[in-house]
């Protein structure tokens, strides 16, 4: 039986996802998640937890191998997607100086946040909800160095994608976290949530003339790694 979280909308729990669109739509909320910005409420580290542990224990009849191959490449062709997105699209929707949420100001940001982390950004966002479905088309907005942002994309998808999908194989062989996984899914979103609660408690107590003059490089060497 496929375990169900009881946690938010019925229709967004990981196990209902996999019993009804299976292996196919596991792969394509992982596009959608990754770089189309209508995916960021998508469960994406718990799905692939509890894809991998329904591989192990035999629910869901896909090979592991295969599993490791698809999952990082649906993640890297949605990053992609969302680059080219907000490449193509970004100065378009944010020339409106007052447009309610797509600022002008936020590609200014968008050059400011490269500088500061480069490719990390690309890399650490895959591990962050919510963020990693906007890191790419803001990398897009802020004409990130597009080598250096396939780079880190492939280096991130494949850990991520991978990674969480490995980590339920192996911890779904464990009869505690089958037993649990309620538990667990929570764990994995809260761990998953941590580095944007650090990141905003230290912008919290950064004074503001350390902040980054929004704007201030424009050149392509600003956004590499």
């Amino acid at each position: 039986m496929t375990p169900v979280l009881a946690l938010g909308p019925s229709w967004l729990d990981p196990g209902t996802l996999l019993d009804t669109l299976g292996f196919p739509g596991l792969l394509a909320i992982v596009f959608i998640e990754s770089g189309l910005l209508v995916g960021f409420f998508l469960p994406g580290d718990s799905l692939l937890f509890t894809g991998g542990l329904l591989i192990a224990t035999g629910v869901l009849h896909v090979p592991l191998w295969l599993a490791l191959v698809l999952v990082p490449l649906a993640a890297v062709l949605g990053d992609q997607c969302g680059y080219l997105i907000g490449r193509r699209l970004g100065p378009a929707v944010f020339k409106r100086a007052d447009a309610r949420f797509f600022k002008p100001r936020y590609v200014e940001d968008a050059f400011a946040f490269f500088e500061k982390y480069g490719g990390r950004a690309v890399l650490l966002a895959r591990f962050v909800p919510v963020v990693r479905t906007f890191v790419p088309v803001v990398a897009g907005v802020g004409r990130m160095d597009y080598r250096h942002f396939a780079a880190w994309n492939v280096l991130g998808g494949v850990l991520w994608g991978a990674g969480v999908t490995t980590l339920g194989y192996l911890l779904g062989g464990i009869s505690f976290v089958r037993d649990n996984i309620e538990v667990i899914l929570i764990l994995i979103v809260l761990v998953s949530v941590l580095p944007v609660l650090v990141e905003v408690l230290r912008a919290r107590r950064r004074p503001r003339s350390e902040a980054v003059p929004a704007g201030r490089s424009r050149g392509r060497g600003a956004h590499r790694a």
